[in-house]
């Protein structure tokens, strides 16, 4: 019985996805089928899993793309070649999906799963090159783009049955220049067409799909075009990026999900993986209530937003000593580091479209919070793997690192209140002030004194000595840095200082 819960889960998604934005019934049907489903575990499962997604598409599609042309979103003058492609490679794709096997074809659809999900997250819609009226015929160039994409397109959508009906959206959108809503219209009709043939195909091919798992067949099916119909008359009324938001989030999340637990048990084989687990799940223990706690200290306490977002540099510069300590070996904390900056870009891009997100940060120009985090989180995992990794000294990364946010947040507010007297060095920007720089230098100095003492055993007149030696290049650097780029240049020559340091004592 559960079995057929999730029958009905995966159909109810995968009509959705077909409904909103034109995903083939594959992108999520299969990976839940060949994951939570026992009985797709067997060597044909992710083909019979395949068969049975694309068997969905054929009303899904249909339905779908009956009520696009009701609404007159659809776009065959322009699509028709892609039709003809695509049609004529499907078979040839279905072949080569028998010949693949399980693993190859079940984990390809996983990852592509994830994949598009995040794509919609970083690009709810997706802009066109050109505009073309519509129905408009195709020049030689979209002739030719519509050759090589709907060849590759036709043979991937017999190969795996899932990323047809994205991949033509997004042919349709950027390169022949269609709206979103006729080329959702103009894919699913396609995909009506693609999915009989390679559905066909799959059957033929491997018998026992129809033989064996009717019953699953006729349910996919009949919850798949109910599903369908039911979202692409929502579709057809709301934002488009609204659908794309919702689309993403969905996909992300299962595609992730479903990634961890088909291959569980492979990373359970394998220390590092459960390491860098355990280490993310501790840090995300860290970040995410600090980062909660300072967002309602903000709205509770009224700090002004200049304030606030060097208060959320505090939790972002502590995050390699908190990685660091709860880390067992250099890799898995470098992973740690690189995977939260993997996850906070496109969900920063996702923030981006709430209209809220402007309220809570200052930004000079668009996109500068995510791109400074990005930077942030690699440059750490880079600066822990050299110095933990390459000379077993970890306490060089998080004192550099320590110092650079401290001082970074110190001269920021500082020159904000009381700067008035500009600095004139050379390559210096002209902008920063005296106070500023004093006050970076005072304040990363005391943190890489407190760093240091706990984190070293060295006497502390030597780490007093370090703290001031390195906080002196760390404040010009800042003082020459531009466009953010402070984030990444501070850290790293605070790091070489403290290296130079420790070797030239120790030698």
């Amino acid at each position: 019985m559960l079995e057929y819960f999730w029958y009905i889960l995966a159909s109810v998604l995968a009509g959705v996805g077909t409904g909103l934005v034109g995903l083939s019934a594959a992108t999520v049907m299969v990976p839940i089928l060949i994951v939570l489903c026992p009985s797709f575990a067997e060597e044909t499962g992710a083909y019979q899993a395949t068969a049975i997604a694309l068997a969905s598409d054929i009303l899904g599609s249909a339905v779908t793309t009956a009520t696009y042309i009701r609404h007159k979103n659809i776009d065959l003058r322009r699509g028709w070649i892609m039709l003809a492609c695509i049609i004529g490679m499907c078979t040839v794709g279905s072949f080569a999906a028998w010949r693949a096997g399980n693993v190859v074809l079940g984990g390809f659809t996983l990852i592509l799963t994830f994949c598009i999900g995040i794509r919609f997250l970083v690009k709810p819609t997706t802009e066109r090159m050109d505009t073309a009226a519509k129905g408009a015929a195709l020049d030689w160039k979209g002739v030719a783009i519509s050759l090589l994409f709907g060849l590759t397109i036709g043979f991937g959508t017999g190969f795996v049955g899932s990323g047809g009906g994205m991949m033509m959206l997004v042919v349709f959108t950027a390169f022949l220049g269609m709206e979103l809503k006729p080329a959702v219209g103009t894919s699913t009709f396609i995909m009506t067409f693609t999915a009989l043939i390679a559905s066909v195909s799959h059957i033929l091919i491997h018998p026992a799909i129809l033989l064996e798992r009717w019953p699953v067949l006729i349910l996919c099916m009949t919850v798949a075009t109910a599903a369908s119909l039911a979202s692409a008359r929502f579709a057809n009324r709301v934002d488009s990026r609204t659908v794309g938001l919702v689309t993403g989030v969905v996909l992300t999340l299962l595609g992730g999900a479903l990634i961890l637990l088909h291959y569980w048990d492979f990373v359970a084989a394998q220390p590092l993986a459960l390491s860098t687990l355990k280490c993310f799940g501790e840090y995300l223990l860290f970040i995410i209530p600090a980062a909660l706690i300072l967002i309602v200290l903000h709205f509770a306490a009224h700090i002004p937003k200049v304030v606030f977002r060097k208060l959320l540099h505090l939790p972002a510069f502590c995050s390699a000593a908190v990685v660091v300590w709860r880390a067992d070996s250099w890799q898995a904390a470098s992973l740690t580091l690189a995977l939260f900056a993997a996850i906070v870009y496109p969900a920063l891009c996702l923030c981006e479209r709430w209209q809220g997100y402007g309220g809570l940060f200052v930004e000079k120009k668009q996109g500068e919070i995510k791109k400074s985090l990005l930077l942030l989180f690699l440059t750490d995992a880079a600066l822990v793997a050299l110095c933990w990794g390459g000379f077993g000294l970890p306490w060089a990364a998080v004192t550099a690192i320590l110092m650079w946010g401290s001082g970074d947040g110190a001269a920021a507010l500082a020159g904000h209140r009381f700067g008035k007297h500009h600095v004139s060095l050379p390559l210096a920007d002209p902008k920063k002030t005296w106070e500023g720089s004093a006050a970076m230098v005072l304040v990363s100095a005391a943190v890489g004194t407190a760093a240091m003492l706990v984190l070293t055993a060295m006497p502390w007149w030597q780490c007093l000595l370090f703290a001031l030696a390195t906080s002196i290049p760390g404040a010009y650097t800042e003082l020459i840095s531009r466009n953010g780029d402070d984030t990444v240049t501070v850290p790293v020559v605070d790091t070489a200082v403290l290296l130079a340091l420790h070797f030239a004592f120790a030698g």
